[in-house]
């Protein structure tokens, strides 16, 4: 069973997913406005917030951005509901964090399994050393930390599980279809341009840790086989 917080504004959207969720098992928290979605996430801290775009006092997409940018909610997976569906709108919330985008109308059926994806995926499968240490960087995969040199640098949970994947298969070309599968799962509806967008926001804020994920031109992305191998 999982908190799940709905930030919607159709009162019966609202009630339908209240209901199937309730069945599903789930503890549901309700909200009607932005504002409100944002008190009852600091407040209850949920394990996923199912957020749409188009709320009457703020839009979801800034309230993505600041649940993403608060370090008490920052960990919270969020799907994104809304009526907008062009890759330029999907791009945008994936950009700010989120975790997958339905497009209504949505099939009530796709939405739960969306979820328990998402839930699978924040539930994590990691391996038994929890700290990562390569060249400048140092991870903490319990603690949801990165270091660079002695600085820490903030990632979205997105960054951190592409920053993951290519780690654990470090020296193995990545194709952009293979780390929408694995980062994303295989249910998330984007393109390959929302790799492309992470990788390079990943690198940014590396700095100098950023020569380790390397393009492989045509294909995708490898993480270096070592720090000297990538600095050279």
């Amino acid at each position: 069973m999982a908190r799940i917080l709905i930030v919607e504004d159709e009162r019966d959207l609202q009630a339908v997913l209240e209901y199937n969720f309730r069945q599903a098992g789930h503890e549901v928290l309700q909200a009607l406005r932005g504002e409100e979605g944002l008190r009852l996430a600091r407040q209850h801290r949920p394990d996923l917030i199912c957020l749409d775009i188009m709320l009457p006092d703020v839009p979801g997409t800034d309230i993505c951005r600041q649940l993403k940018n608060d370090a008490a909610t920052r960990e919270i997976p969020v799907l994104m509901l809304t009526a907008k569906g062009e890759e330029i709108d999907r791009v945008v919330g994936f950009e700010l964090g989120a975790d997958d985008y339905v497009v209504k109308p949505f099939s009530v059926r796709e939405l739960l399994l969306r979820i328990q994806a998402i839930l699978r995926r924040a539930g994590g499968e990691v391996e038994t050393r929890p700290l990562i240490e390569f060249g400048r960087l140092r991870v903490d995969r319990d603690a949801h930390r990165v270091w660079v040199d002695e600085g820490e640098v903030q990632l979205t949970a997105m960054e951190f599980k592409l920053l993951l994947t290519l780690h654990e298969r470090r020296d193995r070309v990545q194709s952009r279809e293979v780390l929408l599968d694995v980062v994303w799962g295989i249910q998330a509806d984007v393109t390959t341009r929302t790799v492309d967008t992470h990788v390079k926001r990943l690198r940014e804020k590396l700095g100098p840790a950023g020569v380790y994920v390397e393009t492989v031109r045509g294909v995708g992305y490898r993480f270096a086989a070592s720090p000297a191998a990538a600095e050279r």
